[in-house]
Order: structure tokens, then sequence, then C-alpha cells
């Protein structure tokens, strides 16, 4: 009963908080840029017209990628939420990632192709680095079970310092932010319009968005398993984390997929291997 509680709160708190994250990534990065910004509730509100308008798509193999990419996204959430195993967690939310890249391939927009090419680089950039950390934290707890992770009485930051570091190229990745949003962005900046989600419109990109939002608190809840005995330091460590995030985002020009690729493999990786070395001689 406790589990399906749980399971609850994380599908009906998940879009709301990432909603509320996405407004106030929104404000800080105005701030940054000396303007005044959307309200924080603007990503609600977006979300509710796109709702509203007329159903258009390009073919019928989109609605479907879409509802794939929505339900899969909300599934790894309840499943965290739940204490469940982190290898499900991981292989349920790439599953949804890749059939996003299949949706954006069925269209046959030359911004949808390339942004759906660029996603998979990405794909193949951030999933070992998160496979990497999960074997960090079966090393230390001895099981891939997040229940095991929380039944620690230490933080884990103290013993996966560079597997944290590393975890922030995820972090940045599937927050679209940059210098790694070049198959999408969050802002209306970059030189494929909005790349893979370009013959995306009305309630499809609103799924598309909602779902967005909780791969947002799905990496967030990982970056939070780091330091889980105090919900005090917790909240400040991804308070801290999202804040450098935003810094990048706006300090950072976008890369090419080259670059992501030697920096994500090289350093990151690098940082995983690293890690995992100095646990195994402790």
């Amino acid at each position: 009963m406790e589990t399906l509680i749980l399971v609850i709160i994380g599908l009906l708190v998940g879009p709301l908080a990432g909603g509320l994250i996405a407004g106030l990534d929104r404000r800080v990065t105005a701030w940054f840029q000396s303007r005044q910004g959307p309200p924080i509730m603007q990503a609600f509100y977006d979300v509710a017209k796109l709702l509203g308008k007329e159903k258009m798509v390009v073919n019928q193999w989109q609605i479907i990628c879409a509802w794939v990419y929505l339900i899969a996204a909300a599934t790894s959430v309840a499943l965290f939420f739940a204490q469940g195993d982190l290898l499900l967690v991981f292989f349920v939310q790439a599953v949804g990632a890749v059939f996003l890249v299949m949706g954006a391939m069925a269209a046959k927009s030359p911004y949808s192709q390339v942004g759906a090419q660029r996603e998979l680089m990405q794909i193949l950039a951030y999933e070992p680095i998160l496979i990497l950390v999960f074997v960090g934290f079966y090393m230390v707890t001895g099981s891939f079970s997040i229940e095991a992770i929380w039944a620690q009485e230490m933080p884990l930051l103290a013993k996966m310092p560079l597997l944290y570091l590393a975890l922030g190229y995820a972090l940045t990745i599937k927050l679209r932010k940059s210098p790694f949003d070049f198959s999408t962005s969050h802002h209306g900046h970059q030189e494929l319009v909005k790349g893979m989600l370009t013959e995306y419109s009305g309630p499809y990109l609103a799924l598309i968005e909602i779902a967005h939002w909780y791969e947002t608190i799905l990496v967030l809840g990982l970056c939070a398993l780091f330091w889980h005995t105090n919900v005090a330091w917790m909240a400040l460590l991804l308070a801290a984390t999202y804040m450098l995030e935003i810094l990048v985002d706006n300090t950072m020009a976008r890369m090419t997929w080259r670059w992501m690729l030697k920096r994500v493999w090289l350093l990151g990786m690098g940082l995983c291997v690293v890690n995992l070395i100095w646990l195994y001689a402790g």
C-alpha cells in the first residue's frame, strides 16, 4: 500500500514539480539576461494552450511515439518513487527516448531528420554514463535497488564525487541545455528551429513537454540519491546543481556532436572509471 501511495505521488507531483522548475528556469535565465521574464506558471499556461489547439500531425506514427514517450517517462518516475530497480528505470526511459527519435524520423522535414540523428548521438553519449553511475551505486550498496540506496546511513556523495560530476553531463543533455542542445532546445534559439520537435504541434507537443517534466524530475531524483540522508542538504545539492546548469546554459555556446562525444566519453567516462577503481580499491 505504501508503495502504491508513493507511485501515485510520483505520477501527480512529478509534472507539477517539473513545470514549476521549468518556470523557475525561465525566470532565472531572464535574470541572467537582464530582463523580467515570464511568470513562473508560464510553462503550465503554454501546455494548456497547446492542449486546446487543433490536432495536426504529419502521420499517425507520431501520435504513437508521443504517447509512448510520455508513458515511458511517467513509468520511469513511478518506478523511481516505488524504489524499484535502477536498471529497470534506465531501460524504461531509454525506450521512451528511442520512440521520440522514431517519431522525429517519421517526418520528412530535414530539420526533424537532422534533429533525430543528433538526438541519437546524445543518447549514445549519456547512456553509458548512466550505466556506470548505476554500477557505482551497486558497488557501494551491493544492489541496484533504490530502496537499498535509501537504507544507507552515510551520503554517497563522499564515496562517489567523480560519478556525480559525470552525471552532470547526462543532466545537461537531458535538460537540453547548452552546450548540448543541438537536437532540440527548450529555447527557440537554434539553427534547426525546434530540431526533432519541428513537426510536432498542439496536444502532441504538449505530451512531449509533460514527458520532459517527468524526465527532469527523474534526473534530479538520481542526483538526490547522492545525499539522501538529510533533506536540507539534499535540497541544497539539487538547487546548486540546477543553478550551475542554468549558468552553463547561459555562458556556453552550442557545440558539435563530435565535440560532445569526445568530452562526454573521455572526461565523463574517465571520471566514472577513476571513481569505480577508487571504490573497488577501497
